[in-house]
């Protein structure tokens, strides 16, 4: 069963795009938090009893940047490093098709690890790949934008 509002709405934006109040609602939060956030880039709020709560620099700005990306009207997702993902999760997050992602997987492109009969891929391990991928296409371009300026001169 799913965690629904009195309207019916899922509360969960990792399944589903924000409502447009939501969308306002966290372009608002983002930039509330940002103005609140004091010369040591602290963040001060108020705890149970009234009595202020610091919240460090780093955990302020990963708020909005979290709010930023529901003000942009995005779906959101939270994933703790060292999470294991299912091969479907992996291929989600890639943007390719599972058997593609399996093919990457015994071709020893993405490391994983056997539970059973299923691979669980680490999130270090697919964020290791993509960034090696978007390394390489890097290069690329950069190698052809260099071999199309030694072609202009010649």
């Amino acid at each position: 069963m799913t965690d629904t509002t009195q309207t019916g709405v899922e509360r969960g934006l990792e399944k589903r795009l924000p409502t447009p109040e939501e969308i306002n609602s966290a372009a608002h939060a983002a930039t509330a938090i940002a103005v609140a956030m004091d010369a040591d880039k602290n963040l001060k709020v108020s705890g149970q009893n009234g009595d202020p709560v610091h919240i460090a620099p780093a955990v302020g700005h990963l708020i909005i940047d979290l709010l930023g990306h529901v003000a942009s009207g995005n779906m959101v997702t939270l994933v703790p490093v060292g999470t294991m993902l299912t091969t479907q999760e992996a291929a989600d997050i890639l943007n390719v098709s599972r058997p593609h992602l399996t093919k990457l997987l015994k071709n020893g492109e993405i490391e994983f690890e056997k539970v059973g009969k299923h691979r669980r891929v680490p999130l270090r391990a697919l964020t290791a790949y993509r960034d090696r991928k978007r390394q390489e296409r890097e290069e690329a371009l950069d190698e052809l934008a260099r071999l199309g300026q030694v072609f202009d001169f010649v």
